[in-house]
């Protein structure tokens, strides 16, 4: 299967008339020296008139910051809405982030599963953000020659990631923190809705400048799924297609470890992780009921290295369970 990549991908795409067509971008990053992360989203769905917009800040001491919202868009000509922006400087290799507007701030990031009553029973603060995002590794990803899913379980048409360095400011409230740190972005355009998968783990990390991954896993309601990654090794992309992942949980049903294994050829690279924080998100459409766990997550290489970056578990609730939790 071949798999296209040019520079004009960096923009938007036509939508066609598929309702549920959305065009996203996405960033994340971690500063050790400050002790925080964050995220940044933008969804466009313009079929719907829409966007779906996230801001999370991991701030130091395990609070978090939170803001989720639909604002209304015309189009799909840039990511722009909600008091966020995101814009490619240089195809490819750097791309400002932008955010103003408020976040919520949650001693207990574990209210978010009951998002009505966090949002109500907690503070809101003004936040803005202004990052500069500067491409560490070469590509991964791009847009398939033929579909990898079946009918009706498409996540994404077409899908790349990069990790980063990201320096900036973020403004919380009276707090500013200057970032200097590692992550990755992504950019996915094609029809989606958060219910399509069975469930996914997303798991991207970074160890300065010099070592970098992403493992995924994709379970599929029909079939097997889908398994694979890249790390990013001293200045070379290895591509995976064999990828392992072992879970440890808490009682509540959240993942708290994690340890992966990506393949490729005769090398194989083992991490572990540890969860520092987890915001529990939620997204409800036709009836279903589905949880995005943000794990903001310390790792460590079989070789001793810490790193830092997300483990995400997307998952289907059914019986009040996490569909995935036996894997």
């Amino acid at each position: 299967m071949e798999i296209r990549l040019e520079p004009h991908d960096e923009g938007t795409h036509d939508p066609g008339d598929d309702p549920t067509f959305n065009e996203s971008m996405y960033v994340n990053v971690y500063d050790p020296s400050a002790g925080l992360g964050a995220f940044f989203r933008i969804g466009n769905r313009p079929n719907e008139g829409r966007a779906e917009v996230t801001t999370c800040a991991f701030l130091p001491g395990g609070r978090v910051g939170f803001m989720f919202g639909r604002p209304h868009i015309e189009g799909n000509a840039v990511l722009d809405a909600g008091g966020m922006r995101f814009e490619v400087t240089r195809p490819f290799e750097e791309m400002e982030v932008a955010y103003d507007g408020t976040l919520c701030i949650l001693d207990d990031p574990l209210q978010m599963a009951d998002p009505k009553e966090a949002f109500t029973t907690n503070p809101h603060v003004p936040c803005r953000a202004e990052l500069t995002c500067t491409g560490v590794s070469t590509m991964f990803g791009g847009e398939p020659s033929e579909p990898i899913e079946g009918a009706g379980e498409g996540f994404a048409k077409a899908h790349y990631e990069q990790l980063m360095a990201v320096s900036g400011r973020l403004t919380i409230g009276d707090d500013s923190y200057p970032l200097d740190g590692h992550g990755l972005r992504d950019h996915s355009w094609g029809p989606r809705t958060w219910q399509a998968p069975w469930y996914y783990r997303w798991l991207t990390g970074n160890v300065g400048g010099e070592f970098g991954f992403m493992c995924s896993r994709v379970a599929s309601r029909t079939g097997s799924g889908t398994r694979g990654g890249f790390v990013w090794d001293d200045g070379e992309m290895h591509l995976c297609p064999a990828a392992e992942i072992r879970t440890g949980w808490t009682g509540d049903g959240y993942h708290e470890t994690v340890e992966f294994d990506l393949g490729a050829g005769d090398r194989t690279w083992t991490v572990k992780g540890e969860v520092m924080t987890l915001i529990p998100l939620r997204n409800r459409r036709d009836g279903q009921v589905t949880r995005i766990a943000e794990g903001l997550t310390r790792w460590t290489t079989s070789d001793g290295r810490t790193g830092y970056g997300l483990s995400e578990y997307l998952d289907q609730i059914v019986d009040g369970e996490p569909v995935g939790r036996d894997e």
